[in-house]
């Protein structure tokens, strides 16, 4: 992951409503969520909500799906992951990670 991608993404997750909308699409997984899924579940209006995941796509952490007469938003995992490692990349001074288990996502 390029410095500039890491400094879009971590813009876009130091918003707290933001942060909240991307934790969300973490825990629904593959699945996604819908807007108004989103906006229930967080008490986010729809303007606020269409911002923020406008803001989080931008960042590449979410994805937009059309399903019909839906959209579905996903999280990026991949790029999730890729924050995370280079967040991590040489946490320990360049010596394998004392950290037990692994950083990255599965999902």
């Amino acid at each position: 992951m390029e410095e500039d991608d890491v400094v879009k993404a971590l813009a876009a997750l130091a918003q707290q409503s933001r942060l909240r909308v991307f934790r969300a699409l973490v825990i629904a997984g593959p699945d996604g969520l819908t807007p108004g899924a989103m906006s229930d579940a967080l008490a986010l209006p729809a303007t606020s909500l269409s911002f923020h995941l406008k803001e989080l796509t931008h960042a590449g952490l979410a994805s937009q799906e059309r399903q019909g007469r839906n959209l579905i938003y996903r999280a990026a995992f991949d790029k999730m992951n890729g924050l995370l490692a280079y967040l991590t990349d040489n946490c320990c001074q360049g010596e394998a990670c004392a950290l037990e288990g692994n950083v990255a996502c599965d999902c």
